[in-house]
């Protein structure tokens, strides 16, 4: 049963990790699929130990997962729901602007697609 506390935890946890600019980086380079720490590395212009440690955090929320592949280590977004929930918030947080138009044409918002007169 979830309760608020489980709730809180997982805010709290969700908050730690794209708390630091690096780490939100990092998921948004997850985001579009699994990375190794040699390569997020080199395609973010940072050390492999930074990589490493903020992996380790961000496996410590609960937001990735590491699977070994031999010598080497895939991350991953834990799960395809929290994917998709990340590209979401990620979308509905740049669609909050009073001068842009609402992104879901669908909207049933009270209040979002509301035309000032």
């Amino acid at each position: 049963m979830l309760t608020l506390t489980t709730r809180v935890g997982a805010m709290n946890r969700l908050g730690r990790a794209m708390a630091d600019p690096t780490r939100s980086r990092i998921l948004l380079e997850l985001i579009s699929g699994p990375g190794y720490p040699a390569q997020l590395a080199r395609e973010l212009g940072l050390t492999r130990t930074n990589v490493s440690n903020h992996l380790t955090c961000l496996r410590g929320c609960g937001i990735i997962v590491a699977e070994p592949e031999g010598r080497q280590t895939r991350y991953e977004i834990a799960d395809p729901h929290l994917t998709a929930a990340l590209m979401a918030l990620v979308d509905v947080t740049l669609a909050v602007d009073e001068h842009v138009p609402c992104i879901d044409p669908a909207c049933t918002v009270p209040g979002c697609c509301e035309v000032e007169q």
